[in-house]
């Protein structure tokens, strides 16, 4: 989470385009400068030891030590980013909005690596247990990610960028000045092209043709056509459309009842829960969440409220197993297990998308719930 407050926005010409918004009361993204100075350093000066003063370069002031850690490579350099075209994207792994951008990350990185592109993730966390460096680490295995990643827990960077959005992707040219950005998901030809012409200024002689990508599971794009639910946090800090007898009871345990009928998009809890800022914590075997929602997929960010301790658990959609209807980390009679903290794909229907209330029945105590997405 962005503490000390977050939001979620959906941003685009349809109402449930994909981008996540941070910072509560941002509407738009509102550049207060033309050029990031040179990319050495505003993002290679994270490389460099803690100093007192921030250095500073045109409209933007960037402290000396950024990055808390680097994945995949060694601390990028000025010598190692100097001259270079870098491609920089903002991201945090639970989000399916930047997991659907991930094809066009992987495939741009292979095909132009050796032209002169320097890919470099920002992994800026949302949720605390995101802050975890061995979560960051096992998602870009199970992910194949082998670009260099900045862990930015401190949002120095972040901060730097005077970024709000989850991804967020900024194209730096030679001289390490802001050329392009791109706001959530799309625009992948345009974004592709934005390369190409910067590696050809550069001197490069980059192909003209675009990259193929064949995303799978949750990379698939969402079906914006059937989509009629937003991100929806369960913490009390960023819930809306709680549907629970009496609301929420912040940070205390306490009997939730799920009503009989619930209108589209509300959820509810059932059993006895915890309801922390960020997350709904199962206090009792056999608590339940339930959402009536309109998508394709269905998707829930959940962790073992003790690593280690894996929590089994149950989907109905309709009141019956899902069937062919499943996502990748349920099966067919709709059982699951959460193992780690992650993003678990619930639902992915195939036939026709209408209303739909699904169930979550968790078998034993120790979830945390965290956020449902869709596509």
């Amino acid at each position: 989470m962005l503490s000390p407050t977050r939001s979620s926005k959906w941003l685009g010409t349809d109402e449930f385009s994909a981008v996540r918004c941070a910072g509560r009361g941002t509407r738009t993204m509102k550049l207060s400068w033309k050029a990031i100075a040179p990319l050495f350093v505003a993002l290679a000066a994270i490389a460099l030891p803690p100093k007192t003063t921030p250095a500073k370069s045109g409209d933007i002031s960037m402290p000396a030590a950024a990055a808390t850690e680097w994945l995949n490579s060694s601390p990028q350099t000025p010598n190692d980013l100097r001259g270079r075209v870098v491609l920089v994207q903002f991201w945090t792994y639970t989000c399916v909005n930047w997991r659907r951008t991930l094809p066009y990350m992987r495939a741009w990185d292979a095909k132009y690596r050796e032209q002169g592109l320097v890919v470099i993730g920002v992994h800026t966390p949302e949720f605390d247990f995101e802050e975890n460096v061995s979560n960051v680490r096992s998602a870009l295995g199970e992910m194949h990610i082998d670009y260099p990643v900045a862990i930015d827990n401190k949002r120095v960077i972040w901060n730097a960028f005077h970024n709000v959005y989850w991804p967020a992707l900024y194209l730096l040219d030679a001289q390490g000045h802001v050329r392009y950005q791109q706001f959530g998901e799309g625009e992948y030809g345009r974004t592709e092209r934005e390369i190409q012409k910067l590696l050809a200024e550069h001197g490069g002689h980059p192909s003209n043709h675009l990259a193929v990508v064949a995303p799978l599971g949750a990379e698939v794009p969402a079906d914006l056509r059937n989509l009629r639910s937003p991100e929806s946090y369960v913490g009390y800090e960023m819930a809306e459309r709680f549907a629970s007898r009496g609301g929420a009871v912040p940070n205390r345990r306490h009997e939730y009842v799920a009503p009989s009928r619930l209108s589209l998009n509300q959820w509810a809890l059932s059993g006895s829960w915890t309801i922390g800022r960020e997350a709904a914590v199962l206090e009792e075997a056999n608590g339940k969440i339930v959402y009536r929602f309109h998508a394709r997929d269905l998707n829930l960010v959940m962790a073992p409220s003790i690593p280690g301790a894996p929590v089994r658990f149950r989907v109905l959609i309709d009141g019956h197993p899902p069937g062919a209807a499943r996502g990748a980390d349920i099966d067919e009679q709709g059982y699951g297990t959460v193992s780690g903290a992650r993003m678990y794909q619930l639902i992915r229907q195939s036939e026709k998308i209408a209303d739909r209330e699904s169930v979550i029945d968790f078998l034993i105590p120790g979830v945390s719930v965290y956020d449902f997405t869709f596509g």
